[in-house]
């Protein structure tokens, strides 16, 4: 039997949607973030930006530029940028390149040494062929640049990384094989083993990683098919290493429907698709926060999920968001500080606009006992006059997909994240703090 959706019908549904999504605005907690700000340079595009905070108020944030740079004109787009706050980020300094390259570096990722807090590296894709992991022990004002995997011939792609002590791991895809390189001397010398290796599940990207104060390391994954990928589930797993990456036992913690269509924004296959990230606190709880779906092509909801026991087990998945139903999530992020702090953020499609066309915000919720409760919601994005991209009720793209979230040594959360007119441009990237 055949139904015909009326007028009135669709009038209807419009209603019920403006007022699901009144009724979410409403249950938001008053937000005790600063506002949102404009952080990097501000010309060109600023892309996917990562964030850690140290010891010594030092807050850094690391992005791919896209444009022209003054101070680097041989630079060719993308080049890693380091922005850093000597204060908590009440103030930044100039945004600055780590190693001008003629080649474009993608794929950001910066970490504080979680044992002495002050240690700095970071790590990004240098052109398609090399994973660079850089360290600094002066607060970012000099860099010991390492090369972690080099490749003549395959593809490198979506290196994580992951550091405590000397141990300094880096995962990256590799012709569709999920690989570790691992070095044990403060990333000065590395040595790869393969994780997930080729099967009928094709590309397995890492997304989250950490390493627990026992030394277990942790990388999430997602797996891909390697055929008929609009019509299989994404599997979500948990890959973890007891002795410093030389072997690893790997489960599967989830799967999910093909993510939403994005190809109105020109966004590239599986942007929207599920990610896993992690993070342990200072007694050794991981704790995972990721997106997943039920039904091909519909929307995905964010998961919470936490392990004592070194990742043998993990506890139920609960659902963090209070966005009504049928309103698509991405991006999850996560940190985590002292024993049962564990705070995450996310974006979502609940807001809508005058059209009814969704809009994108960025949330947070914490919690001080391991997520087995949680605070309201605060929504951290807002309006900002001078840009198309960004309306009075949200912004229209995420520019990136992923984002970042960090504690600092006075116990504030920073978070960084992008926002754009679409996938591919323009796009700028947007910093608040709070508690």
């Amino acid at each position: 039997m055949l139904f015909r959706t009326s007028h009135f019908g669709i009038v209807k549904k419009v209603l019920i949607r403006s007022s699901l999504m009144l009724i979410a605005e409403c249950v938001l907690a008053v937000s005790e973030f600063t506002l949102q700000r404009r952080v990097g340079y501000t010309s060109g595009d600023q892309w996917e930006p990562v964030l850690a905070a140290d010891a010594r108020a030092h807050i850094y944030i690391l992005f791919p530029q896209y444009g022209p740079i003054a101070q680097c004109p041989a630079c060719t787009a993308p080049t890693m940028v380091l922005l850093t706050s000597d204060d908590n980020g009440v103030s930044w300094g100039a945004p600055r390149p780590l190693l001008p390259s003629s080649i474009g570096q993608f794929d950001a990722q910066i970490k504080v040494d979680p044992v002495d807090r002050e240690t700095l590296y970071a790590s990004w894709l240098q052109g398609k062929h090399d994973v660079i992991v850089a360290r600094s022990q002066d607060f970012g004002y000099s860099w010991y640049f390492s090369v972690a995997e080099h490749s003549t011939e395959v593809v490198i792609d979506k290196p994580v990384l992951a550091v405590r002590g000397p141990d300094v791991y880096v995962s990256f895809n590799h012709d569709q094989t999920l690989a570790v390189a691992a070095s044990h001397d403060y990333g000065q010398n590395f040595s790869s083993t393969v994780v997930n290796p080729r099967t009928e599940l094709g590309w397995s990207l890492a997304a989250g990683a950490t390493v627990d104060p026992a030394g277990n390391v942790y990388f999430s994954c997602t797996a891909y098919p390697r055929i008929n990928l609009q019509m299989r589930s994404v599997q979500i797993f948990v890959s973890g290493s007891a002795d410093g990456g030389r072997s690893w036992n790997t489960a599967p913690i989830d799967a999910s429907a093909t993510a939403p269509d994005c190809s109105a924004q020109a966004c590239s296959a599986g942007f929207l698709d599920s990610q896993m990230a992690l993070a342990a606190d200072d007694v050794g709880t991981i704790y995972a926060l990721w997106n997943a779906g039920s039904v091909r092509g519909g929307p995905q909801r964010i998961y919470f999920a936490s392990s004592t026991n070194g990742g043998e087990s993990w506890s139920e998945k609960v659902e963090v968001s209070n966005a009504p139903p049928r309103v698509e999530h991405c991006f999850p992020a996560i940190t985590a500080g002292r024993a049962g702090d564990v705070r995450v953020a996310w974006m979502d499609t609940r807001m809508v606009d005058e059209q009814n066309r969704p809009l994108w915000n960025t949330f947070y919720r914490s919690s001080t006992n391991g997520g087995a409760a949680w605070s309201s919601e605060s929504q951290l994005s807002g309006p900002v006059r001078g840009y198309d991209y960004i309306l009075s009720r949200g912004f229209l793209f995420p520019f990136g997909n992923l984002f970042s979230i960090g504690i600092d040594n006075l116990g504030t959360t920073h978070v960084v994240w992008g926002e754009g007119r679409n996938y591919k441009s323009p796009g700028s990237i947007w910093y608040a703090r709070g508690r």
